[in-house]
C-alpha cells in the first residue's frame, strides 16, 4: 500500500492508523511492529539510514541533502516521538546526509541525548551518525524517556553475524593491591551503593573510615590521596581517558576521581559486593 508516495509495506499499531507522516521521496516507512533495530539492519546501499521510535519509523538511503524529521507533529514529521508528550517538540531534530555522511542536529527546545551521554542542543552544530546502532533520547514529561533508535548501513549491509556459541570475552579487569582496593571502596561507597547522583568521598573522610577500619594501618589523608593518584595515572598510561587535569581541564574538582570510579566500576574492577569490604552488607 501507498500513503502520500510513501510504501508503507505494512499497517501501525492495532487499533492506531497506518503512518500519516510527512512523505519523503524514495523513503520506506518501518512499522510500530518493526524489531529493534539493536538487533541489526539490511540494505544493499551502505551508508542507509534506519530511524525508529515506538510508533514507527522510516529509513532513505544516502544522498546529499537528504533528511528525516523526528518529533512530536505525526503529519508534519517523518518519525513520531513522544507524540503524547508535550514536552517533546512538534519538531525536535532531524537526521541530514552531507559529506558522505548522516547528521543529527536538534530543532527543539530539550537537548537530545547522544551516545555517551552527549547532550545536544538546539542550534549546536550537528553530530555525526557512525556506521551501525545509535540510539537517542529525549527526557519528556514526568521523567519519561523517549528513544529514537538510529541505524547507518556500513559497507557490509548485513546484520551482524550471531555469537551464541562464542566464549564471552571478559572485561578488562585492573589489579588493585588489597590497600588499594579497600581505598577505592571507601572513597567511591556512594556509587557502590547506587545513590542518585554520587560524589566521591573526600580526602578527610576517605581516611577518617579507613582509620576507622584499620586504625593500626596509619590511614591519613596524604596517604589516601597518594594511593588513589597512583591507581589512576596507572589507568591512564593503560589508555583509560579522562584521567588527567588536562583531559579534564580546570576546575578540577571532583572530577578525576569521579572518572577513576566510574572506570572502575565499568570494567567490574569494582562492584558492590566488595562493599563486604567495609563492613557493609
Amino acid at each position: 500500500m501507498t500513503v502520500r508516495g510513501v510504501s508503507t509495506g505494512a499497517t501501525g499499531r492495532a487499533g492506531a492508523p497506518e503512518w500519516a507522516g510527512r512523505p519523503v521521496v524514495d523513503g520506506r516507512v518501518l512499522p510500530a511492529g518493526h524489531g529493534s533495530l539493536a538487533r541489526g539492519v539490511r540494505a544493499t546501499v551502505p551508508g542507509t539510514v534506519f530511524a525508529l521510535s515506538l510508533t514507527g519509523g522510516m529509513t532513505l538511503g544516502p544522498g546529499a541533502g537528504r533528511e528525516l524529521l523526528f518529533g512530536r507533529n505525526r503529519p508534519e514529521t517523518h518519525v513520531c516521538l513522544g507524540e503524547d508528550d508535550p514536552q517533546v517538540s512538534r519538531h525536535q531534530g532531524t537526521l541530514t546526509h552531507r559529506g558522505g555522511q548522516w547528521w543529527v542536529s536538534n530543532a527543539g527546545r530539550l537537548p537530545i541525548r547522544c551516545a555517551g551521554g552527549r547532550l545536544l542542543f538546539r542550534d549546536e552544530e550537528p553530530l555525526p551518525l557512525d556506521a551501525g546502532y545509535t540510539p537517542l533520547f529525549v527526557r519528556g514529561s514526568r521523567g519519561r524517556e523517549h528513544l529514537m533508535e538510529a541505524f547507518v548501513s556500513g559497507a557490509e549491509g548485513v546484520r551482524p553475524v550471531p555469537l551464541h556459541g562464542d566464549v564471552t570475552r571478559p572485561p578488562r579487569v585492573w589489579v588493585l593491591s588489597a590497600s588499594e582496593k579497600l581505598a577505592l571502596v571507601v572513597l567511591g561507597r556512594r556509587y557502590l551503593l547506587h545513590e542518585p547522583r554520587p560524589q566521591p568521598l573526600t580526602w578527610r573522610q576517605a581516611a577518617a573510615e579507613l582509620a576507622e577500619l584499620q586504625p593500626a594501618e596509619g590511614w591519613r589523608e596524604k596517604r589516601v590521596e597518594h594511593m588513589v593518584n597512583g591507581v589512576r595515572l596507572r589507568l591512564s598510561r593503560d589508555g583509560e581517558p579522562w584521567l588527567t587535569r588536562e583531559e579534564v581541564g580546570e576546575p578540577v574538582g571532583n572530577a578525576l576521581n569521579d572518572h577513576l570510579i566510574r572506570a572502575l566500576l565499568t570494567s567490574t574492577t569494582l562492584v558492590p559486593t566488595d562493599l563486604a569490604l567495609t563492613g557493609v552488607v
